[in-house]
């Protein structure tokens, strides 16, 4: 098992809720210079779906959700929220 430590990380959102997770997304494929549509393609989604999914709209099935994430560069880890790891992030974060 790898130990990470905060300076070995990009900035680490903590995901509350399905709007959270939305504008992680947006954010990140907006970083990438990729248009809703072109995003979509890429991933095997519909542009309907990643926009539902953008807007924390819910509704949008697991295996769609970890397909558009991996396809973003994006990861979902799942941790206890009393990890010691989760009390040193940056309270905003938190």
């Amino acid at each position: 098992m790898i130990e990470l430590t905060n300076a070995m990380l990009p900035v680490i959102q903590m995901v509350r809720d399905t709007a959270d997770i939305g504008r992680q997304v947006r954010a990140h494929r907006k970083k990438q210079g990729l248009r809703i549509d072109d995003a979509a393609a890429l991933n095997g989604v519909s542009v309907d779906l990643l926009s539902r999914l953008e807007n924390g709209a819910g509704g949008v099935r697991t295996d769609k959700l970890l397909a558009v994430l991996d396809g973003l560069g994006l990861a979902l880890i799942i941790a206890p929220k009393d990890h010691d790891f989760l009390k040193n992030l940056p309270r905003d974060n938190v």
